[in-house]
Parts: structure tokens; sequence; C-alpha cells
């Protein structure tokens, strides 16, 4: 102890032998007791009863040389038990402005309440200290007491749980059961020892108990009752400072107690802040809400002050001195109905006044990633789910999810491809080279139709076999990650740009020579064989021209099993049959149009196509890999000068190296690819339109999946600031998704809000290179019935299954044995496993406590039949449920 120190308490001792020589003041009684939480672990409780205008002083002080001494509680060392924290304060605290000591000093008036939360090994063996503290009131301090105290604990049977002993003794009629908790009280000052103090316990048994239930003591977290959700937000004060506003959400036929409330009675509502230098309180916390005073029955008709139902707020104007440091604390509550009481209830709190954000209260999420099972394997099985998707609750259409439901698209985008190749510089003048040459090996006219048959049937057996190898190697599962993975969208985004440059004019892109030399002399020996490898070369001497329309055909199509065979089917069928055609009829060779400069146009015109098209991959790949370089600013800005300079192009304004020189003269079908070029440039600046619904830009319609989601952006705010902060503090993936929709992106966070707020779930499985996801969030949920109808009936979980972060461990499938890596295998396991599917967009309507309420459905273009699939769903929902998580 220093100087300064001992000196004050000397003369503190002077003073009041002097002044009051015949009195013995002892202002201050103490009383203990203590509560089991769990097996091993008890929390000590040290109630201090105060008398009027005395204080004593909180256990967290300013440092100063002279300054009150606080309260203060040391446990003897012993191997059979540890502190667990530090001792919380409670009662009624308040911190104000002291000019006898000249500083803010945190006091307790009438009641302070100290809990300290011990794990012990050895019930047999007591726990012992002594607590010290020091009190004042307006006139006079008494020196330092010390008081010593011993716990003899005894572990509680299992049968309902006594309310919480800190803050008042056994309710009225409510038999202790455990041993009396005693007290030596010893005044050091003096040398006199005080007498021994026994806790009072009611043992009249003729009181009927109210039910008290700690969730502690109760099974598994969905059978716990916490009928009180806190919520917690900053708002400015006109006098300058800040307010505090807490928010208890009650369960109907609920209610909790004022903090006015005797501490006799039921708990009353509390609010503890760590003590700290950087804020100051300002005045009493201020109730508001249905506040009643009344007599209460479960605690033998004690007048009580209640808020029978919610919401009821509780503001704390605060002063704050440095804005760096959170203020902390918790709120202690306990929550009645007419039968029975839960709690009392700690929630911690945390506000942060240099961003603006809070937290309150850390409710235990359960983790997807915790259903490992004994041997390490991960089974994402939901039974609930798996069940009732084969037999939903109701009925809202059978929309059933065939797979590859669009290959007659996929051969429509692979046959377009065909038609395009066969208009470039390496193909077209192939068409008389190859009638010449069945021409001449043809001995009739019949002999020249079957040989014309051959060839045709050849190149596309070449090409189907390529998509079928694809397949082959690859798998299903490897095609859809293939068009998603990050380091395979570079890849196709380097290769797309340099097969651009080569459209361009600026180098010659071909296949070994000497395959084309060997194939060339196979096709010498006539016949089948001949005829088929005539076939073959045409292949490999157009791979300059066809590789990257095939790239892009099977990049595209390797969403599903049948795409790669269904899209090389489309493109060889519509390389196959003009040859086919032309050989079988020459004559109709005088009606195409002859070789020329044009077909370099229509190269360089499928350049700049390629270019644009490379941006599309490097998007992906930025998107699912969070790398923030192509946002939609610069994406859309890109394909704005492609396009322009495409238009340049084609108005001959720039040249590339085997363009025709001299003035080019516009012809008709020129002018007209000038005015779809100029059209595109326009429609595309139509893209920064802003949308006060989406904050973002509007998407455009026809550049849904190949454009990045318009939230993705750089100059607009983002929306995700305009997120609930409390309801983000304590779901860390509540965010904000397509078009500004609230949703969440773990599953189990958006199940617990769903179970919060009582609502059904739009389930999401989507993904950041899925184009049928775009086209949904783009030209359906954007529609204004859809996206409310979203927005406030239904909670929102996107799961993106090409989502590339990496998980912290591994993880082994269940399921195949597979090993899943990233958070977007995870989902794609969880989808899988229970709903029978591997492919996006996937939507499927569950109930809060996961049950499927109607048959899930995938892209569907109807903005109308995807708004009755949601109204369904609702009526469902309020059909089977009346109340959350009790079905009807």
């Amino acid at each position: 102890m220093s100087m300064k120190r001992l000196f004050f308490v000397f003369s503190l001792v002077v003073l009041v032998t002097g002044l009051q020589a015949q009195k013995i003041f002892e202002p201050v009684t103490w009383e203990t007791s203590y509560k089991q939480v769990s097996d091993n672990e008890f929390d000590l409780v040290f109630t201090a009863t105060i008398e009027k205008n005395w204080v004593i002083y909180s256990q967290y002080l300013p440092e100063a040389d002279v300054r009150p001494i606080p309260t203060g509680f040391y446990f003897d060392k012993g191997d059979h038990y540890e502190t667990v924290g530090k001792v919380k304060e409670g009662g009624n605290k308040k911190t104000k402005y002291d000019k006898v000591f000249d500083m803010d000093l945190t006091k307790f008036y009438e009641t302070g309440i100290f809990t300290q939360r011990i794990k012990i090994s050895d019930l047999s063996q007591p726990v012992t200290g002594y607590l010290e503290f020091m009190c004042c009131d307006d006139e006079r301090c008494l020196p330092p007491t010390e008081v010593d105290f011993s716990f003899k604990l005894e572990a509680a049977k299992k049968q309902p749980v006594t309310p919480k002993a800190e803050t008042a003794p056994a309710l009225p009629g409510q038999k202790e059961k455990s041993a009396p908790t005693t007290l030596e009280k010893e005044n050091k000052s003096s040398g006199d020892q005080g007498s021994l103090i026994e806790q009072q316990h009611p043992t009249d048994e003729s009181v009927e108990n109210p039910t008290m239930f700690n969730p502690a003591d109760q099974g598994p977290a969905s059978q716990m009752v916490q009928p009180v959700r806190w919520d917690l937000k900053i708002e400015k004060s006109a006098d300058g400072n800040y307010q505090l506003v807490y928010t208890a959400n009650i369960d109907e036929g609920w209610g909790i107690y004022s903090q006015d409330s005797d501490i006799k009675g039921p708990v009353p509502t509390g609010f503890n802040f760590e003590n700290g230098a950087h804020f100051e309180l300002m005045d009493k916390v201020i109730e508001k809400g249905d506040r009643k005073e009344e007599t209460d029955p479960l605690f033998d008709n004690a007048l009580v002050v209640k808020y029978p139902h919610g919401p009821v707020t509780f503001t704390q104007v605060i002063k704050i001195t440095d804005s760096k440091t959170p203020v902390t604390g918790y709120i202690e509550y306990m929550s009645c109905d007419d039968e029975k009481c839960v709690g009392p209830f700690d929630v911690e709190f945390s506000a942060d006044f240099s961003n603006f954000t809070t937290s309150i209260g850390k409710e235990e999420i359960p983790d997807i990633r915790e259903t490992i099972n004994a041997d390490g394997g991960y089974d994402p099985l939901n039974p609930g789910l798996n069940s009732t998707y084969i037999n939903p609750l109701g009925n809202c259409g059978e929309e059933s999810i065939v797979k590859d439901k669009n290959l007659l698209l996929t051969f429509v985008f692979g046959f377009l491809g065909g038609l395009l190749a066969l208009l470039t510089p390496c193909v077209f003048p192939m068409i008389p080279l190859t009638v010449s040459f069945f021409t001449k090996r043809s001995k009739d006219r019949a002999s020249g139709i079957r040989n014309a048959l051959i060839y045709g049937l050849s190149i596309i057996v070449i090409y189907v076999t390529i998509g079928l190898l694809i397949t082959g190697v690859f798998g299903v599962t490897a095609l859809q990650n293939l068009s998603t993975d990050a380091i395979a969208n570079t890849i196709f985004f380097v290769v797309f740009v340099v097969f651009a440059l080569s459209f361009f004019g600026y180098y010659e892109i071909t296949l070994p020579s000497s395959w084309s030399t060997k194939s060339d002399k196979m096709a010498e020996r006539g016949g089948l064989i001949g005829t088929f490898f005539m076939a073959f070369t045409l292949a490999i001497v157009s791979f300059s021209c066809t590789g990257p329309i095939i790239g892009s055909a099977l990049v595209q199509s390797a969403t599903s099993s049948l795409g790669p065979f269904v899209v090389m089917l489309g493109f060889s069928t519509a390389l196959a049959v003009p040859f086919a055609l032309f050989a079988a009829f020459p004559g109709w060779l005088n009606s195409l149009p002859r070789s020329g400069g044009w077909m370099n146009s229509v190269k360089v015109v499928l350049g700049f196509l390629e270019l644009a098209l490379a941006l599309k991959f490097l998007s992906v790949a930025d998107m699912t890999s969070h790398w923030n370089l192509l946002p939609y600013e610069v994406f859309m800005g890109l394909w704005i000068l492609i396009f322009g300079a495409m238009t340049l192009y084609l108005f001959g304004i720039i040249k590339f190296p085997h363009d025709t020189k001299g003035k080019l003269k516009i012809k008709p079908v020129r002018w007209g690819f000038i005015a779809l070029s100029l059209a595109a440039t326009i429609y595309l600046l139509t893209g920064f339109r802003y949308n006060d619904q989406t904050k973002s830009y509007s998407p455009l319609s026809l550049l849904s999946g190949l454009a990045p989601p318009t939230q993705y952006n750089v100059f607009l705010a983002d929306p995700k600031t305009d997120v609930d902060p409390v309801i983000q503090a304590r779901f860390p993936s509540y965010t904000k998704c397509a078009n500004n929709l609230d949703c969440f992106k773990v599953y189990e966070e958006g199940v617990q809000y769903a179970k919060e707020v009582n609502k059904p779930i739009l389930l999401d499985f989507t993904g950041y290179g899925c184009v049928n996801c775009r086209k949904t969030e783009e030209n359906i949920w954007i529609v204004d019935k859809v996206w409310k109808q979203i927005q406030d009936d239904y909670v929102l979980i996107s799961l993106y299954t090409d989502d590339r972060k990496k998980l912290e461990t591994p993880l082994i499938s269940v399921r195949d044995g597979s090993k899943l890596r990233t958070t977007g295998s995870l989902w794609q396991e969880f989808q899988i496993v229970n709903f029978e599917q591997n492919s996006q967009p996937l939507y499927v309507l569950i109930t809060p406590d996961e049950k499927v309420m109607a048959a899930p459905r995938g892209y569907n273009s109807d903005v109308n039949k995807y708004s009755l699939f949601l109204e369904c769903g609702l009526e469902v929902f309020k059909d089977n449920y009346s109340q959350l998580g009790m079905e009807k």
C-alpha cells in the first residue's frame, strides 16, 4: 500500500473517530448465495444491501493516487476449483461526478450484486476468501472493511431450477435446496469481529411455487424456452450525445419486469456496463412500453412493475469521450407467462462508436460442417428436408426439375455456331474445293450423293466424338466445376483473347501441318475411309477459325451431362449439311457469293465477339474467387468500347492487317451490321440507369448471365451498408443479395433467423457463374410484385455452389468419398444429398423447422408462374403453421 493511500485511510479513521466517537456505522450488509449453471460450474453471488444515502464503489475505478477503495473479491487458492472470467456487477449502479474525489466514479445505491463464476472439481471442499469494500455518504466515508466468506456447494437435484439467487432471495413459498452460506464480518480498523450472518430462506410451503426454467439445465437447444429477443442500435441525441436503444421483442403471452421492480420479487431488468474512462452514462435508463403495475400470482401476489407484452424499449443516454473503445456490458432479465418463469438470463452487448455497429447476444447457431460422423466423413443429410422434398407439405403444381431440359436451346446454340463457322475464310473457300473433289471421284450422280452423305455424317461423327470424349474424361460434376473454376475460366479468358487477336489477323493459329498431311494422304485412298479422312482434314485445316467457336460452345454447354454432345451435334450439323448438299448438287454453287474481303470482315467481327466473350470468363473467375477486379461498371465499360470499336471498324475507320486497302465501299448488308453494332452500343449505355428499389443499376435483360450482377459495382454506395447492424452482428452471413434483397449466405443462420421471425424460407441454390440464376434475378426477382414477395414474406437464403473460398479444413463426403475443399462444394454436397439435384438454379420453399412446402423448381422465365409459386408456398405455410415450429 502506497504512502498516499495509507495517509488517506488514516485520515478517514481519525475523522470518523473524532466526529462519531459514540456511534458505530454499519450501513452495508452482505448476503451470499449460489446457483449451479452446469455439472461443474456455479455462480457465486454476493449481494450488498446498502442503507439510504450511502454508497459502495465499483471494482473498476479510475487510477489515481487518492480515490475511494474499490470493492474487491479475493479467493483463497485451491486445486479443487478455478474462477471463470471476472466478477460481474449488477444492481443499482450509476456513474457520476464526485466532487470530493474530483473524478467520475461508479457507485452502487441501495443494492449491489456481484457474481463470480467458478468451475469446481471437488464439492467436498469449500470455496473461501474475503471481500473488501468501502462506503461513503454525503458527509463521511468509513474505512475499508474486509469480510470473509465461505461457500459449501452442493449439486442441485434434477428438478426445476430456482430463480437467480444473486438478485433476490428464494421466491415466496419456494424451499431452498442448498445449505445456507455464511459470512464472517470483520472490521480490521477496530479489531472487533462482527457476528455471524446467515441467509434467510422462506420456508412457507403453503404458497404455490412458480415453475422456473434455466436454459443451462435444459436439454437440446431446440427445446430451450427463450421468449425474448433483444435488438440494440445507436442513435444521436438532441444534446449532442448518443443513445443506446435496447428493444425487447417478446413472444405472445410472455412479459418482462421493469428495472424499478423490487428485487425481493421477480428479477428486474438491469443494464450493466463494463467500466471505462471512454464513456459516461447520463442519468438512468428510460423505459417505454405498455407498463403495468399489478399483483403477480407467481410471486405470492406481490405488487410488481411489468411489461406484459412487447416491444419494450430501454434508452440509455451516453457521452462518448473515446470512440475507438467499444462500450460493453450485459443485460440481466427474467421473463414469465401465466404459469412459469424462465431465467434470469445474461445477454452480453457491445456498441462500437467508431463505426456505429452493435452486437447483442451470443446465440449458438448450429453449423452444417459439424455433421461429421465417427469416421470423419461429412454427411449433411437432413431427414426433414429429404423426406418432404419427395412428399411436400403442399401442392403448388408439379414443377418438374428435368436435367438438361434446355437441350433444344443448346442444340440451336451449337447450330448457330456452325453457321458462323461456315462464313469464316478458313471454311467458306473449302466448299467449292470439296465439291470439286467429290465431282471428280463420283462415277455417277447416285455415287456422288452417297459420298456426300458419308462426308456429312463423318463431319458430325468427328465433332460429336469430341463432345463425348470431353464428357467421359471430365464427368458431369467436373464439367460443372470447370465452367465456374477460377483457374479454368482465367485460362479460357487468355485463350479467347489469343483467338480474338488471331481473328484480327495478327497471326494464324493452326494445328501441326503433319496432321493435315497424313490425313490428306488417307483421304486419297478413296472409299469410305477416304471420305472420312476428307472430313477429318476439313476439321484440322479449319481449326484456326472453328476452334474459338467450338471452345465457346463447349464451355457454355459444360454444365450438364449431355451438353457437350448436343452442342457439338448442332455445330457439326450446321457445318455438314451445306457441304453435303453442295457436294450432292454441284449446280447450287453458282448461287454462293464469291470469296473476297467480306469474309475477312466476318472474321474480324467474330474477333470482337470473342473479345467480349473473353471478359465473361474473366468475370466468372473474378466473382467466384472474390478478386474484385471486374465489377459491373468496368465490365460494361469494356463491352461498350468493344462494340463501339466494332462499329468504327464496320464504317472503315479502324483497319486490321488483312482488310482491303483503299476506300471502303459500304454495301447494304454491311449497313445492316453497322446498324446492329451501333444499336448494341447504345443499348449497353442504358445499363447505367439507376434503380431506386434495388439501389443499383437497372440490369439489361439481354446481358443476363453475361455481365456481373449490378450490385457488384464501384461507384454506387454499397447496399451492404444498409443491412441491419444488429442482425448482422448476430448472423455474420446476413447481407444484401441480388436486387438489394436481404439474404443469408449460410443455411443455418438463415434458418435460425426464420425461426425468430416466424417466416417461411426461400432457399436459393445459385452460382456466380450460373447464367439462368442471373436471368431469374434480373428478369423475375426485379419485378415489383416478386421483389416484395421475397423481401416481405420470406427469409432468403442464397447458397453459392461455385464459391471458391477455401474451407479451413477439407471434409470427406460420405456420399462418394470425394474431398470438399471450398464453401461452394459444401453447398453443392448439401444440395445433392437433400434434394438429389446438382444443377442451378434450384428454388426450394421450406418452413423454419426445415420441411419442404412445395415441389422445388428450376429455371422458368415465366414471371407470373414464379409469383404464384411464392404465393402458394406462403398459403401452405399459413395453413400448416399457426406459430413458429408448431403444426396445426
